[in-house]
């Protein structure tokens, strides 16, 4: 029997929805998740309450973590319709070429293919910046080109760097945004081009995200280090990170739910560590932990690749839809964050701890009062068969 959609429901307070992130990053509070042996019943269950900065606590020597380094870029834009002036916001979602995209625009119900749209700077002026619409999908997207009447023919590149400069907004999720507003709060700050940042991110020109891989925000650069220090390595990965991942499911069966995709890339260190974790893990020592859902997914779904060009990156696209029932083939624990309700994020927790045991631990962490979501807490899962600290 599948995974009913309404099992992904849960009640929470919306005060605990996080608008801004905790200070300095590993102070976040960390609910440690000890999962019973495999067959047992859900009584075996134990939660602990700690920060991130104990982490290190948690890992054990020969441990990895698989960090996401993608670099969220600010595709977050305000404009002006053309032909009446009327406001348009919206999200440049995902990249068809340089200077193209998809992008989920509103009000969105009078924009049409032909239509051009007056990109704003960040003060909300007109800039010398147009979107030219060309055409929509099944999904009510519109594709947009980036032009400028002034220097038609600079590069989509440069016209793209100048856009994310002077115009672009961080891509807060949805509900940050309304969380800010029924508090009386500006909607972005100028902190939030920092903090919606990991301090691990790569180059952008490598994967880009319209959304930040969250669990890694929690890292300081000495909280890493003292990871390291207690005999843990580090392996980076990439996923864009896409709109995709705010939609909410709304099938009555999860499986039925249309799973965006993503595009992943594990640079050739990374395959020899990945490798060398993957034997080490067969011999029964070390684990890997994977540092937020989309390093699961990554791992997940990284194809197998042999010996065939080993020096060069290994990409690929993955929808994977990861729920109870899921086989875990590569990850042993995982720091994650507290997930909004009915989403794909919260599927693949529950395919790690079991949706009872899922339902469980989300109770508590409301009524503990854990923080939610992108800016929220943490809780760091050990999966059946570790031991919970060194």
């Amino acid at each position: 029997m599948g995974l009913k959609t309404d099992q992904l429901d849960y009640d929470f307070d919306p005060a605990l929805v996080a608008v801004e992130p905790a200070k300095p990053r590993d102070a976040a509070r960390l609910l440690e998740v000890r999962l019973p042996p495999l067959g047992s019943n859900a009584d075996g269950l134990e939660l602990v309450d700690r920060r991130v900065s104990e982490l290190p606590d948690l890992l054990h020597a020969g441990d990895r973590l698989v960090l996401n380094r993608t670099r969220v870029v600010p595709a977050r834009i305000h404009a002006l319709r053309e032909d009446t002036n009327g406001r348009v916001e919206g999200l440049l979602a995902e990249v068809v070429e340089p200077g193209c995209w998809w992008a989920m625009l509103r009000p969105a119900r009078r924009l049409r293919p032909g239509g051009i749209l007056v990109v704003l700077d960040r003060e909300g002026r007109p800039s010398s910046l147009r979107l030219h619409l060309e055409a929509t999908d099944e999904e009510g997207r519109l594709r947009v080109r980036l032009v400028d009447p002034e220097a038609p023919s600079e590069d989509p590149r440069k016209l793209e760097s100048r856009l994310h400069r002077e115009a672009g907004h961080v891509p807060l999720p949805p509900y940050i945004i309304k969380a800010r507003r029924d508090r009386g709060m500006v909607e972005e700050e100028p902190e939030d081009r920092v903090r919606y940042q990991t301090t691990f991110a790569g180059d952008h020109d490598r994967t880009a995200s319209v959304a930040a891989p969250t669990a890694g925000l929690h890292f300081t650069p000495a909280l890493l280090e003292r990871a390291v220090q207690g005999g843990c390595e580090v392996i980076p990965v990439s996923l864009e990170v896409g709109a995709g991942t705010f939609k909410p499911v709304e099938t009555e069966d999860v499986s039925d739910h249309r799973m965006h995709v993503e595009r992943c890339v594990v640079e050739p260190e990374s395959r020899r560590l990945l490798d060398r974790a993957e034997a080490d893990r067969r011999d029964g020592t070390g684990r890997l932990v994977a540092v937020g859902t989309t390093s699961v997914r990554t791992l997940e779904s990284m194809p197998s690749h042999g010996e065939d060009a080993p020096d060069r990156p290994i990409a690929w696209e993955t929808d994977l839809l990861i729920q109870p029932g899921h086989r875990f083939r590569r990850v042993d624990a995982l720091l994650t964050n507290f997930h909004q309700p009915r989403s794909t994020l919260l599927a693949l927790v529950a395919a790690m701890t079991g949706i009872d045991r899922l339902h469980r631990i989300y109770e508590e962490a409301v009524r503990r009062r854990y923080r939610l979501f992108s800016y929220g807490d943490a809780m760091f899962i050990h999966r059946p068969g570790d031991s919970p600290a060194r």
